[in-house]
């Protein structure tokens, strides 16, 4: 082995404080990226000490390495796979034997393993003492106590790091754990395994063993693999010994490894753990004593989720703005060096340019929100509480189908704002009975991911400023008590034959989070978001830009509009010919003189300094004299030619936008949008809200990103803007609606594709594309000719419905579900 390049892998359970060990060894140079092929976090970091470097791989965090969940797959596919040199394996000092669990898995791949005892000062707090040195002895492997959020312990984990990696396997652990009457048949089946030299070269032989009893898909996949042909007669071996252990013990195999490896853990914390004789009370059990408090529980999650929007929708609003002028000067240095404008068409390159910049920016413009959103998000992961949270929905979802582990996929998909229905439905495989499972998977993308928070933003600060946090809130948690309804009904419907099963879970202790450690994680979330951004949203740019432009105006709608032009530049050049700049100006000038005064006013945009403003002036006076003179209403003749270039312009926006209007009306995807239109109007949709639909069904952020290429093109307008001067037609009771329909609709393809392969069934997949939109299409007409046919304001109509989604959720929830009868107690 080069010591001078090693590859460490970073393991362990959620919530020991696997992230702070992270950047404790490795600082700021880290890289985050997604494993091949998953949307799994990958991190990467980097470190050297005493001129040797270290490459540290954290793992996602899991609780133990079999094949059920994604993270879990993933964590033993690197080791398998990658071979790493050293697993450095963090766990919770003050919560132990729960995590030898983990660590006694590890030893048995026969992997290079170092102990981290991290958060000692907590256990030291809980009056627990751990003989490290006894540990390490009774594990044979490396043991180094660490606080890593102070940094405490470092240079012991590289010294440790490099120790236990120059072994190169020399000094393999000595424990090993003792699975009673199931170790005659372990021993069989190494005995059969151990006929392929491949597999004893490759793996662990007693680990693979184990896994083989289990079941575990992904071992006998690793089986079909290395033997080929062969493999049936291991499989089938494996099965026998399992069913004959089964019928033997009265206990399945996988159930006696679990036992087997509790008890080892119990066994080695019996040994090297001193608990206090008096346990007094941890300041994390009476803080839960309210926060998850039957009643006080909930308050405060409202309470919390109520003060996270304000402050990052309200403070964070107030940010974009100041920020936005940035993004305007994006747009504005791009078209400076574009093509220039055409009378009523400009060309191709320019149309195609401005059309994917104003995509872009439409949502870029959100990223000072995103930044806060996330940065509190991180608040309340590293502080602890998002277990809680899970404890506290616990007690509701029981209530509509959904099981305890329903919790993690529904905030991956977005309980918070900010979520994405892919790893959602992907973590769903977690959970343990099916009828909770697929209800799970059906409403994951119900939950308001990522994608569609930029709709958002742009319709509440356009039609709900005033109110900007309580509208954020309603569409944060109104999303829940449509969910949990529609759960329900699916429970007691077509989910009605599938089991259910109980949630059990252990609380962590709380964290003070480390401001170190919020804003990279609110830096690393903004990174994935904007290569996003750059990658999903500018490729359907482009796709809704041909079916937006072509095929393009009829030739005799084209022919009236630039005979339109022809008369206003006709009209202009008499007037030229009156004045002292006959002979000075041509038909070629107009759009020059438009041009030239355009350029002027976005130079001295946000100038207030009466000084700059006057070096501009010089600078175009020079530039142009006559353009100049004409658009500065300099002299008679400038006035007059002034007063006449305004008609002219006039003309032209107005035949611009209705030739815009025509042609995007005309174009495939303005057919489609014109079609569907019939239906939609009820909702308060125009075949322009529905060509932005459309475009959202490849990816949410479309939706967004095409309202604001098309009703925020002309002026260097925001779409707020536009919405805001009426420009768009809009009403709040239309933005409601359309917040709802979002709220609520259809998973996006590659979402769908990743409920077929969850679900392996076709019918599913279409249900999940099926159902939102029929119900999104309810909710939304519900809304806007209800409200209408009511008189009701946009935020009256908010609220009376957010009243119903909670008296539906209340009685959905007091409905017995008797096809539940079979759930364990």
């Amino acid at each position: 082995m080069n010591d001078m390049s090693l590859t460490v892998a970073l393991a362990g359970q959620p919530n020991c404080g696997k992230s702070t060990v992270f950047n404790m060894l490795t600082g700021a140079r880290q890289h985050v990226a997604n494993y091949p092929g998953v949307t799994v976090e990958k991190k990467t970091g980097f470190f050297t000490h005493e001129g040797r470097k270290v490459s540290l791989v954290d793992l996602p965090g899991t609780y133990s390495l079999t094949s059920y969940s994604l993270e879990e797959r993933v964590a033993r596919d690197f080791l398998l796979n990658e071979k790493p040199s050293l697993v450095v394996n963090v766990a919770d000092a003050s919560n132990l034997k729960r995590n030898l669990y983990l660590t006694l898995q590890l030893l048995e791949m026969n992997v290079p393993v170092l102990l981290d005892l991290n958060m000692m000062d907590v256990a030291d707090r809980r009056g627990v003492e751990i003989n490290h040195h006894e540990l390490s002895r009774l594990l044979g492997v490396v043991v180094v106590p660490t606080v890593g959020k102070k940094n405490d312990g470092r240079s012991p984990m590289y010294e440790g790091i490099f120790t236990v990696s120059s072994r190169n396997g020399d000094a393999p652990p000595t424990c090993r754990v003792d699975y009673g009457p199931l170790e005659e048949f372990i021993d069989q089946m190494v005995t059969k395994l151990a006929e392929v030299d491949q597999l004893a070269e490759r793996f662990s032989l007693r680990w693979l063993a184990l896994k083989l009893l289990e079941g575990d898909t992904s071992a006998e996949t690793i089986v079909v693999e290395t033997v080929g042909s062969l493999s049936s007669e291991f499989l089938a071996k494996a099965r026998t010994l399992s069913v004959e252990f089964s019928e033997k013990e009265k206990l399945t195999a996988d159930r006696q490894i679990a036992f087997s490896r509790h008890r080892a853990a119990a066994a080695i914390c019996k040994e090297v753990v001193k608990e206090p004789a008096e346990k007094k009370r941890s300041l994390s059990d009476k803080a839960d004593s309210y926060v998850c408090n039957k009643f006080a529980g909930p308050l405060i999650l409202c309470a919390i989720l109520f003060t996270l929007y304000q402050i990052s929708i309200v403070w964070g609003g107030d940010l974009a703005a100041w920020v936005w002028p940035l993004w305007g000067g994006v747009e504005d240095f791009v078209a400076a060096h574009l093509p220039v404008e055409g009378f009523l068409q400009d060309p191709l390159l320019r149309s195609l340019s401005i059309w994917l910049v104003k995509s872009l920016t439409a949502i870029l413009n959100y990223l000072p929100i995103f930044f806060l959103l996330f940065a509190l998000i991180s608040v309340l992961e590293d502080s602890g509480y998002m277990p809680r949270m899970a404890f506290i929905l616990d007690r509701m979802f029981r209530k509509f189908g959904l099981h305890g582990q329903s919790t993690l996929p529904l905030i991956l998909g977005g309980v918070y704002v900010g979520g994405c229905a892919i790893p959602g439905v992907m973590a769903t495989k977690a959970i343990p009975d099916e009828r909770a499972r697929l209800a799970t998977i059906l409403i994951v993308p119900l939950m308001n991911c990522l994608a569609k928070v930029p709709l958002y933003l742009i319709l509440i600060s356009a039609y709900f400023a005033d109110q900007a946090g309580l509208a954020m809130f309603f569409i944060a948690t109104v999303t829940m008590f449509m969910a949990l309804p529609i759960s329900k009904l699916l429970s007691l419907t077509v989910l009605r034959g599938y089991e259910s099963a109980p949630f059990i879970m252990e609380m962590p202790p709380y964290h003070l989070p480390t401001l170190n450690g919020i804003l990279r994680r609110a830096f690393e979330r903004i990174w994935l978001f904007l290569k996003k951004i750059v990658t999903v949203v500018a490729a359907v740019a482009l796709v809704v830009f041909g079916l937006i432009y072509f095929p393009g105006l009829p030739q005799d709608r084209l022919a009236d509009y630039e005979q339109q032009e022809q008369v206003a530049v006709a009209k202009f050049m008499k007037a030229v010919d009156k004045t002292s700049f006959s002979g000075k100006l041509s038909e070629s000038d107009v759009m020059g003189l438009l041009n030239f005064q355009k350029d002027l006013k976005q130079a001295k945009r946000g100038v207030k300094d009466k000084a700059v403003a006057a070096s501009i002036n010089e600078e175009y006076e020079k530039m142009n004299p006559i353009y100049w003179s004409v658009v500065k209403r300099k002299g008679k003749s400038g006035k007059k030619l002034n007063k006449e270039l305004k008609k002219v312009a006039k003309v032209r926006k107005r035949i611009r936008r209705e030739s815009r209007t025509e042609r995007f009306e005309s174009s495939f995807l303005g057919m489609a949008g014109r079609t569907i239109e019939p239906v939609t109007q009820y909702a308060g949709f125009n075949w322009r809200i529905n060509i932005a639909l459309l475009s959202a069904f490849a990816a949410k952020e479309n939706a967004a990103a095409t309202i604001g290429s098309i009703y925020g093109i002309e002026d260097g307008k925001s779409v707020q803007e536009s919405m805001k001067e009426g420009e768009v037609g809009f009403t709040p009771l239309h933005a409601l609606a359309l917040m709802l329909f979002m709220a609520l609709y259809p998973p996006c393809i590659p979402t769908t594709v990743m409920v077929k392969a969850q679900t392996g069934s076709t019918k599913w997949m279409l249900f999940s594309i099926g159902y939102p939109i029929v119900l999104g299409l309810s909710v939304a007409t519900l809304i806007y000719s209800g409200g209408k046919l009511l008189d009701l304001t946009g935020f009256e109509a908010m609220w009376i419905f957010y009243g119903l989604c909670i008296g539906a959720t209340l009685i959905m929830g007091a409905i017995p579900d008797r096809s539940a009868s079979n759930r364990l107690p």
